[in-house]
């Protein structure tokens, strides 16, 4: 038989008021009394009824992560940050639902709206770019809707979490000056993406401050792509004087530039260094492994829907958390040639 919350009221020798205090993770509960009701709904199996759980506080204990219609859904850096939501959704028995939207699309007013009322939400994770997208945060306060972004362009008043990307890119580049490179390309990502203006400049400082002159012919727009990562090495390899290592923006596009080097008969890293940017999964089921910044997505994700629930908990007023980036350099990546 389905236990009910009675029964855990019953077995823990308080009230069933103050177990759906417990379930709804008010502050008003003492951590003994929290702590013993918690420990017994796990030993009697206990599920609440999301329904009966909202219903209660007035709540649907459901979150929505957005993102733009544009990237691609099943991009590794998508998929890594949608499981850390997962993983704090599951610590705080909250709901989450994937809901893309294609910014400045005719029905991207309706669709917001749609989202706040039909699905009763109370709380919005948002990813790059749509973090620093006016129309969106304007609409979600006119409608009271608490939000919480991945690296935001505008931190002043944001709650969520970043990385210094910049810094990140420049560390990067300055691995390869140091092995000699001097003809250093970059792919860019997505035009009006805060990480790709971040990454760029990134690239820029490592330049000027190896005193190697920027050379525009050696940067070239991507999408964060896979696909548009072989474009753009394509076009680099058509130039009159090869890069010796280029820098993408994002690995999925990296690893479009070790294809497209295969195809053209350079071997990486002989012929040609390549590194990318966010360390997920794929930069070490490539061949050879891809030299590249770890930007902990998954952390990430479970701190910007962390920081949500703190908000939405009455817990704080929610923050902007800073995550530390690291270099991990791989065998895609050595002395220049």
């Amino acid at each position: 038989m389905r236990v009910r919350l009675e029964d855990v009221a019953r077995a823990t020798g308080v009230s069933p008021k103050t177990v759906s205090r417990v379930l709804n993770e008010e502050s008003s509960v003492k951590e003994s009394t929290r702590q013993k009701v918690l420990a017994a709904m796990e030993s009697m199996n206990y599920r609440p009824s999301p329904a009966a759980r909202g219903l209660a506080g007035s709540r649907s204990f459901l979150v929505a992560m957005l993102y733009d219609n544009n990237d691609n859904p099943a991009s590794t850096y998508l998929a890594e940050v949608q499981d850390g939501v997962l993983d704090a959704c599951d610590a705080h028995r909250y709901s989450m639902m994937a809901c893309p939207l294609r910014m400045r699309g005719q029905d991207f007013i309706r669709r917001v709206d749609a989202l706040v009322f039909d699905h009763h939400i109370d709380g919005v994770i948002m990813t790059p770019p749509l973090t620093d997208y006016a129309p969106l945060l304007q609409r979600l306060k006119e409608h009271g809707v608490p939000y919480s972004s991945i690296s935001p362009v505008q931190r002043d008043s944001s709650i969520g979490v970043c990385m210094d990307e910049q810094q990140a890119a420049k560390a990067l580049v300055m691995q390869l000056v140091e092995l000699g490179h001097r003809r250093i390309a970059h792919i860019l990502g997505i035009a009006n993406h805060g990480a790709s203006r971040w990454r760029m400049a990134g690239y820029k400082d490592a330049l000027a401050a190896a005193g190697i002159p920027f050379d525009a012919q050696y940067v070239v727009q991507g999408e964060f792509s896979f696909g548009s990562g072989v474009l753009a090495a394509r076009e680099l390899f058509a130039l009159p004087e090869l890069p010796t290592a280029i820098f993408a923006a994002n690995d999925d596009m990296a690893a479009g530039v070790m294809w497209a080097a295969n195809e053209r008969g350079l071997k990486v890293p002989r012929d040609l260094s390549v590194c990318g940017f966010d360390d997920t999964p794929l930069a070490t089921q490539l061949w050879p492994p891809l030299t590249t910044v770890r930007q902990p997505s998954r952390e990430m994700g479970k701190l910007a829907a962390l920081q949500l629930m703190e908000l939405l908990r009455g817990r704080g007023p929610g923050l902007l958390v800073q995550v530390p980036y690291a270099l991990q350099m791989r065998e895609s990546t050595a002395r220049a040639p």
